[in-house]
């Protein structure tokens, strides 16, 4: 009874849903470019060259870190990502957030499930990224054995959703 419960209050916690004024006629870049939080990684994506392929049809869904995520990482790592000649790898790190097709937390969470507590999905960059349980919510987990929280789930676009995270993962 105890699991059960403990499934329960995951379950709700995964699946909140964010509304922030996000409409699912918007693409993901455009409900990212709506809203605060997301203005470091809107600028990313603009400087990475990637605002057309994530506004295309996909469908992707997007780990989106907030701006509090990109704070973390060592100084001057955003600002010498941004830099003309580090594209190729400002590519690599966003493109590492995403995954082809639509991606439910719902979904999520039975996967985990049946997988016997982690899930490991291919990024568009080519890289894993396991998904799991962990201190009462779902973590991804980099290649690098960083984690990041997924903080809020399935804001719905037009061509798929986005999970907000609160740290940004690496290749």
């Amino acid at each position: 009874m105890k699991y059960l419960i403990k499934t329960i209050k995951l379950v709700l916690v995964f699946a909140t849903v964010v509304n922030v004024n996000a409409q699912s006629s918007k693409t993901i870049v455009e409900n990212a470019a709506s809203l605060d939080d997301f203005s470091t990684l809107v600028t990313a994506v603009k400087a990475a060259g990637l605002v057309d392929v994530l506004s295309s049809e996909g469908p992707f869904t997007v780990f989106a870190p907030v701006n509090s995520a990109f704070e973390k990482l060592p100084e001057n790592t955003v600002q010498n990502l941004l830099k003309p000649e580090n594209k190729e790898t400002l590519q690599a790190v966003l493109t590492y957030h995403v995954i082809k097709g639509n991606l439910m937390a719902k979904d999520v969470l039975a996967a985990i499930k049946k997988n016997g507590g982690k899930l490991e999905i291919e990024t568009v960059q080519g890289g894993k990224l396991t998904l799991m349980l962990k201190d009462g919510g779902v973590s991804l987990m980099d290649t690098k054995g960083n984690y990041s929280k997924v903080i809020k789930t399935d804001v719905k676009s037009s061509n798929g959703f986005i999970h907000v995270i609160d740290t940004v993962v690496m290749p």
